[in-house]
């Protein structure tokens, strides 16, 4: 009798700069960021990729520096939105689940950081909202978004099911426990983070998420810089991690890429099996964290 088969997820994430001059349009950043997209895009259709996807607020760029209401213009609804609606074109077309960050409006005034989850027959499966939303100098999120109302849910696509989390959230172990506990196999952390101690954390917290809870990881970063503000160097080096707490594909620091890799995802029994961290939970002792 021959052996079962593998079950494997080819996923790939898409790290890059900002393509469009700051004081452009938040239209002409919108389809600059598109049209720079695209092509990588393609390129993992020809190379069978089934679950990609983008860096945080991919449509422009990191604007939280700034508390300037222009950028509310970069804004759109989800999924009547255009980027949503080209994006359900092209996992159609390449039979492909595409997970799409971007600046969501719900109404006027009313402003999300959120990633669209589209599956590989082009259909919009849900929305994630950024939880946690920082205020320090330099990241003023708080002026552009709203703390998400999503909880934390997971999505069941044609390859496996994926979570996500966004940029900050990582520093949260709570949201990635929620997410394991929902049955997540992949989760996807697109990001904009700038060199300083956030790089030392970078392949410490994530990897840290996999092991406790068992699931393969994808972390993404854009890379350069982006003036006017000058935050910081985004230091791309995105990656997959498996359950293990491995990184086994690592992008570059400086370049627009496209990273793929193969994902085993029977390695995700194997190592619960091991390690009975499920088992061994006592959320019962727990109650602190909500009471407080």
């Amino acid at each position: 009798m021959s052996e079962n088969k593998k079950r494997i997820v080819k996923s790939a994430v898409i790290q890059m700069a900002n393509k469009v001059p700051t004081e452009a349009s938040c239209e002409d950043h919108r389809k600059g960021m598109l049209d720079a997209h695209i092509p990588l895009i393609e390129e993992a259709g020809k190379k069978g990729v089934q679950i990609l996807c983008f860096q945080e607020v991919f449509t422009g760029p990191y604007f939280c520096p700034s508390q300037d209401s222009k950028w509310y213009g970069l804004a759109e609804r989800i999924p009547e939105g255009p980027t949503t609606q080209k994006m359900m074109e092209m996992a159609k077309k390449h039979k492909m689940v595409i997970i799409v960050p971007i600046y969501e409006e719900e109404m006027p005034g009313v402003y999300y950081n959120t990633a669209a989850v589209i599956d590989a027959d082009g259909t919009y499966l849900g929305k994630y909202r950024k939880n946690h939303i920082p205020q320090v100098a330099g990241f003023w999120e708080k002026f552009f978004f709203k703390p998400g109302n999503t909880n934390y849910p997971v999505f069941k696509t044609k390859y496996a099911t994926v979570g996500v989390y966004i940029c900050y959230d990582r520093h949260f172990p709570d949201g990635a426990r929620c997410l394991g506990l929902s049955g997540a196999e992949i989760v996807f952390n697109p990001s904009a983070t700038v060199a300083g101690l956030s790089e030392y954390l970078w392949k410490l917290e994530q990897p840290a998420h996999a092991v406790a809870n068992g699931y393969y990881i994808a972390a993404i970063n854009r890379v350069g810089t982006e003036a006017p503000w000058n935050i910081g160097e985004f230091y791309g080096q995105s990656y997959f991690c498996n359950p293990r707490g491995q990184i086994i594909a690592e992008a570059s620091r400086d370049k627009d890429e496209l990273l793929v890799a193969e994902l085993d995802m029977d390695m995700i029994k194997e190592v619960r099996d091991l390690w009975q961290f499920y088992r061994d939970r006592r959320p019962e002792t727990y109650t602190q964290l909500t009471n407080l």
